[in-house]
């Protein structure tokens, strides 16, 4: 503003010179006669009719507020946190149970369910087990006694004649992972010898011998059922295994493929996994502990007494 003119008042009425003038500006500087032109420009004039709540806004620089009767103070609004799908979320998390299903089931456990009466009544008609891959993933072998699911082709069923295309392969690979139902060449046995053994039947009222030594098997066997109707002898080669359901009367297993090519042996490398659990229906819970029926063929010969 010019210097040459006097300062207006709020009421546009000259400013006061003079006594009148420096009382009113010491009351915002705090005491004592400014030099003559030095804050002229601070707008002492206009705080000079304000209150001192007033003039202590404006040497704050801050100015004055006015507040109605109900009025709050407003409060700042805070961030928004970020929005987060809830359908993403649980895609993730469909397909992280989807991958751990399939892990599990490629290399650790895989279920089954049992389609006829030939393992009676140790496994049942519509009963669900799980298959430990695992039994004997680390060098390990199949032992007399135990429950083994296993693929049958080769041993009893023919290999198929063509090489196996795109399809076979993904049916085969989703039969793997337990996405694909296994198929009519999955069999669930006991293992009666392993690799080395020599087993034999003399037919109706015998018992099954393994290296000469008789097996009781009146702990699985089906009620009313003979060890065997059928006399055989025959010695398990290394790497394979001589396998029968305890439903001996309704079971088709190694006996009767004693003429084939592969003379009703499995070979070990078919061996998808051990019985070891039952877990449907509830009822029919149980694990399927390996029994004691041929300890006393232990020592014999063959891998099945390794440990």
């Amino acid at each position: 503003m010019s210097t040459h003119e006097p300062l207006a008042d709020r009421d546009g009425s000259p400013a006061p010179t003079g006594a009148d003038s420096l009382s009113r500006s010491a009351a915002v500087s705090g005491g004592g006669a400014e030099p003559a032109g030095a804050g002229v420009e601070a707008g002492t004039a206009e705080v000079s009719d304000a209150g001192p709540a007033e003039a202590r806004d404006v040497e704050t620089g801050a100015g004055p507020e006015t507040a109605g009767p109900g009025d709050e103070p407003t409060a700042e609004p805070e961030p928004e946190a970020p929005v987060r799908s809830r359908g993403r979320d649980l895609l993730l998390l469909v397909g992280i149970c989807l991958l751990t299903l399939l892990l599990v089931n490629a290399f650790v456990a895989r279920p089954f369910a049992v389609p006829s009466g030939s393992m009676e009544n140790t496994l049942r008609p519509g009963d669900r087990l799980i298959a430990n891959k695992l039994a004997y993933a680390f060098g390990g072998h199949p032992q007399r006694g135990d429950v083994v699911v296993f693929d049958g082709t080769g041993s009893f069923l023919h290999e198929p004649e063509r090489s196996a295309g795109f399809w076979d392969g993904l049916r085969s690979l989703g039969q793997d992972l337990g996405l694909a139902p296994a198929g009519n060449s999955v069999y669930v046995k006991r293992v009666i010898g392993v690799g080395g053994d020599r087993v034999t039947s003399t037919g109706p009222g015998g018992r099954i011998t393994v290296n000469g030594v008789p097996v009781d098997e009146t702990s699985y066997l089906a009620p009313g059922d003979e060890p065997s109707s059928v006399a055989f002898d025959v010695v398990v080669p290394a790497g394979k295994l001589w396998v029968m359901g305890d439903h001996r009367s309704d079971s088709r297993d190694s006996r009767d493929h004693l003429g084939e090519p592969g003379g009703g042996f499995v070979p070990e490398r078919r061996v998808i996994g051990r019985a070891d659990w039952v877990v449907y229906p509830i009822g029919h819970w149980t694990s399927l502990d390996r029994p004691a029926a041929f300890a006393a063929a232990g020592g014999t010969g063959g891998h099945g007494d390794q440990r």
